[in-house]
């Protein structure tokens, strides 16, 4: 048998059983959707979900707000577990730590003396 007759019928064998599943797959009825979404359970007493949701909904506006910014702090720290708030209070930036100098390396490109 030449193999470009195989081929061809290798070809002529795939796209009926292709257009064979597209039909049982259109005969079948589709699946019911749930009617209500479940909703996800919010702790008593805690506003914290609350006001992180309504930030979320508030857009590139959030980033301005100084309560978002302080939701969002809160949640960090109590994520990573962080006893103090101010660790991550989002309005304060902290101090960089004191570096020593240290010296600049010369280019990799050219040594010392060459011009």
């Amino acid at each position: 048998m030449d193999s470009k007759l195989l081929a061809r019928v290798g070809a002529a064998v795939f796209v009926g059983l292709a257009f064979a599943m597209t039909l049982v797959q259109m005969r079948e009825e589709p699946a019911t959707r749930p009617d209500s979404v479940p909703i996800a359970w919010v702790p008593d007493g805690d506003p914290l979900p609350l006001q992180i949701k309504a930030c979320a909904e508030m857009g590139e506006l959030a980033l301005s707000s100084p309560d978002c910014r302080e939701a969002w702090a809160e949640k960090r720290r109590r994520f990573l577990g962080v006893d103090h708030p101010e660790a991550y209070s989002g309005l304060a930036d902290p101090a960089p730590p004191d570096t020593p100098d240290l010296p600049v390396p010369a280019p990799v490109g050219k040594q010392r003396g060459e011009d």
